[in-house]
């Protein structure tokens, strides 16, 4: 795997930071403000930002900090979001469509795992935030964390990532992606 996302091909899937699940997921509102931080950092470079929110009849609807952040939300009742259409999605850019995504989200041994796993048999090359990425059980996010590296995804930060995208102080959107980077976090 080329060890950079082509930030001309990437996308950034958000999944399932849902109001009625946050509050019980370890450091639940840390991984939270990461992911907002990914993807107003990916929408400042034009990448496109899409949500996931797993039985939103019954967990409700993301939070609004990250409702507002993707162009698209794909609500789904399978815990791989591949099952329901996520790859399809990703694909509607036609010759355009990523071959990298960046994942983050809750729960990172569940639906964060399994989407990540399904984008790989979709042929697409994955990058987990795994600052971005929680779940109610610290050992539970860890056990993920290991097993996504296993399967070949890349684990880094949001910072790491947005960097990796930019290539260096050169990109005419360094300055505008660093101000949103130096905002405090928590």
């Amino acid at each position: 795997m080329n060890a950079l996302p082509d930030p001309a091909r990437s996308a950034v899937v958000l999944v399932d930071y849902q109001q009625r699940l946050l509050p019980s997921i370890h450091r639940g509102q840390e991984a939270m403000a990461e992911a907002a931080r990914l993807a107003d950092c990916a929408r400042a470079l034009g990448i496109r930002v899409i949500g996931t929110e797993q039985n939103p009849q019954g967990l409700g609807p993301n939070a609004p900090e990250i409702q507002r952040r993707c162009e698209a939300t794909l609500a789904k009742r399978h815990f791989d979001a591949c099952e329901d259409g996520l790859a399809d999605v990703l694909r509607a850019g036609g010759p355009d469509a990523p071959t990298d995504v960046v994942v983050a989200g809750c729960e990172t041994h569940v639906c964060l795992m399994q989407t990540a796993h399904g984008l790989q048999r979709a042929g697409l090359r994955v990058w987990v935030a795994a600052n971005a990425c929680g779940s109610r059980h610290p050992d539970d996010h860890d056990l993920a964390m290991a097993r996504l590296r296993q399967s070949g995804a890349v684990l880094a930060s949001v910072e790491t990532i947005v960097f990796e995208w930019l290539r260096g102080c050169e990109h005419p959107r360094f300055r505008q992606v660093l101000e949103i980077l130096k905002v405090p976090r928590g």
